[in-house]
Order: structure tokens, then sequence, then C-alpha cells
């Protein structure tokens, strides 16, 4: 076994305490609702840091009606128009919701200010607004947690390389991100100027190492459930009712309806 992989944390370790944290995150989401919190959890990083498996480990088992992941396409031409937080005020949570960024408003730091999307200008301006439009998000009530996952370019460019190899992750890859191998340091360097601007107390950025894949999704959600002041709501209690007895219903004949093919039959 490689170096890597022995200093990997455990799968059975990790799967057990993923188990745990998962059912805290239930216990939070049920405080949220209880108490007509809002939360909003950034999770911003370097193409194939790790966001998008700790945010699946994160909604796994939450209650899709209430907490939500917001992952914006690029902005339309009338978009462009706009002031630029505003699309990103339109996903922002109601009371008793969660809401998970995929990405968030930070594009402009990072991609559109590397890749020439957006002029000096504009970048510069919203390293200005971006404190105070989180400070008028967390004056407002909004709990706001932000997460920078930090992968190592050696780790990076591997994860990429299985991208490219494994025809259902292939999706994941675009030029973009190959892009992003060429522009290592101008990343680095846009990620250290939006750090210096946000980094604030109100909003502070809270750093995951995410070389390690399982112990970045656990450190995460772990720090999320420590930073705020939740505690289990008793759920209702419930009785599974008596079926009552059968009224004469009988099922129609099954040819009369389209099945679909036991495929499972044929493995």
């Amino acid at each position: 076994m490689a170096d890597d992989e022995a200093a990997k944390l455990p799968r059975k370790v990790y799967e057990q305490e993923l188990l745990r944290l998962q059912t805290e995150l239930v216990k939070l989401q049920e405080w949220v609702r209880a108490e007509g919190a809002r939360l909003v959890v950034v999770f911003e990083g370097r193409d194939a840091a790790g966001k998008g498996g700790t945010i699946k480990r994160v909604a796994e088992h939450l209650n899709p009606r209430s907490a939500r992941i917001a992952a914006l396409p690029k902005p339309t031409e009338r978009e462009r128009t706009q002031w630029y937080f505003q699309r990103y005020v339109e996903q922002l949570p109601a009371a008793g919701e969660i809401v998970l960024f995929d990405r968030s408003w930070y594009n402009r730091a990072g991609v559109e200010h590397v890749m020439g999307f957006c002029t000096k200008e504009e970048h510069q301006r919203f390293l200005r607004q971006c404190p105070i439009f989180e400070r008028m998000l967390v004056e407002d009530g909004i709990l706001l947690r932000k997460y920078w996952f930090s992968v190592s370019d050696a780790v990076q460019q591997e994860r990429f390389r299985r991208r490219l190899e494994d025809p259902v992750r292939r999706w994941k890859l675009s030029p973009m991100d190959l892009e992003s191998l060429t522009r290592w340091e101008a990343y680095s360097r846009a990620k250290d100027e939006m750090l210096v601007h946000t980094d604030v107390s109100e909003a502070p950025w809270y750093v995951v190492e995410s070389d390690d894949k399982r112990r970045a999704r656990l450190n995460m959600i772990a720090h999320l459930l420590g930073s705020l002041p939740y505690h289990e709501i008793p759920p209702p209690v419930l009785e599974l009712p008596e079926r009552p007895a059968s009224t004469g219903y009988q099922r129609p004949p099954r040819d009369l309806q389209t099945y679909v093919p036991d495929h499972a039959a044929t493995l």
C-alpha cells in the first residue's frame, strides 16, 4: 500500500463517524426549523478540492423541503447587468431553511478574476462590497459559515486524471478545470487576496485541508455542528395505526398494466 493510501483515515472509522455526524445534522435541521433560523453554508476551493462530495454527505439525510443546494450556472445576459450579488440574494433562505452554496458569490474573486471574465474594476469593487454584504446578512440574523477546501497541486492533478479515465465522473471535468492546472499560482494569489479582504470577524473563513477527502468531510461537518448553538428537538410521538379490515377491493389483472422488465433477473 502506498504511503498516501496508508495515511488516509480508515474507511470503517470514517463511515461510523460520518453516520454519527449526519445524525447530528438531522438534529441541527430540526433545530433550524423549530427556531426559524436561517443557515447559509458556503463551500469554496479549487477544482477537485472535494467540495461536491462534502456537500453530498451534508445533504444526504436532510429533508430537501427545507435544505437545498444552490449551484448557480453562469449568469444570463440579463443577470450580467444586475448588481453582482443580486442573483445570490434570491437563493438566501427563509425562516427554518438551510442553503448550501456549491460555489457562491466568490466566483468573482476566483475564476472570474483569474480567467478575465470580469474587469479589474469589477474585481476590486467586489472585494470592497463583499464584507459589507456579508455583514448585512449576519446583522439580519443569517447564520453564515464559509469553508475553503484546500488541496495540493499533486492531489488535484491526480483527481483530474481519475475523472478523465472514469466514464461516470467524466462530466465533472471541463476545459476550465484543466486550465486551472496551468494557472495554479494565479489562483493562489487570487485566493490570498480574497482572504485578506473577506476574512472578517463577522464572517470568517475556515480552511479545510482536503488532500484526504474522508478527513475533510468529517472535519468540516464536525466544525459546522460545533459552531452552532443547536440542541435536539424532541420528535413528535407517532404510532402506526392498525390496518383496517378489507372491504372487498381486488387488484386489477397484471396484464392490464405495463411493467418494467426484470433486468435484475438477467444478471
